[in-house]
């Protein structure tokens, strides 16, 4: 009995060490495109993806077009102040854009309201500037790479925002 006693302490310390050094305190990032083909009307979905976008941390509401096309969303962030420069909030809205238009079908404009700056985006005029459709796109690392080139292009981003 002496024997099983040790042992059973034993093996339940060396799982409770096991358990305790492979938790995590983050979930892990799961596979945006997992929620590729969503919809503007499925407000669990564009609510995930957005929250697995950039600045989620300062994601506070989306409001949802779902009832006269075309189809959208406005997005409000926590005011950022002066801790972002004009161009992170341009690049923060192509990025997200980009997600958004290439994840959800019927998604056909985006509002990022960051507080004291707003910046409207559209599919169409999206896909003009990147020159190709974000549909294509199957996966995170393709589109990532894809967005990081054209970001580069400085004036090219702002050639996107003026109306």
């Amino acid at each position: 009995m002496k024997n099983f006693t040790k042992y059973f302490w034993s093996s339940f310390i060396l799982v409770l060490l096991l358990s305790g050094c492979s938790s995590t305190t983050d979930a892990p990032n799961e596979d945006l495109f997992e929620h590729k083909g969503s919809f503007i009307g499925d407000n669990s979905a564009v609510i995930h993806i957005i929250e697995q976008l950039p600045y989620a941390d300062q994601f506070e509401e989306v409001s949802l077009e779902t009832k006269i096309e075309p189809y959208g969303m406005t997005i409000q962030y926590e005011h950022m102040g002066a801790s972002m420069e004009e161009s992170e909030y341009k690049e923060a809205a192509v990025y997200n854009a980009s997600y958004l238009f290439a994840l959800i079908d019927n998604a056909q404009w985006v509002v990022f309201d960051f507080g004291d700056t707003t910046y409207t985006i559209s599919k169409s005029k999206l896909q003009d500037w990147y020159g190709k459709e974000l549909h294509d796109f199957t996966n995170e690392e393709e589109l990532d790479v894809f967005i990081a080139e054209k970001l580069q292009d400085v004036n090219g981003v702002q050639q996107l925002f003026i109306e």
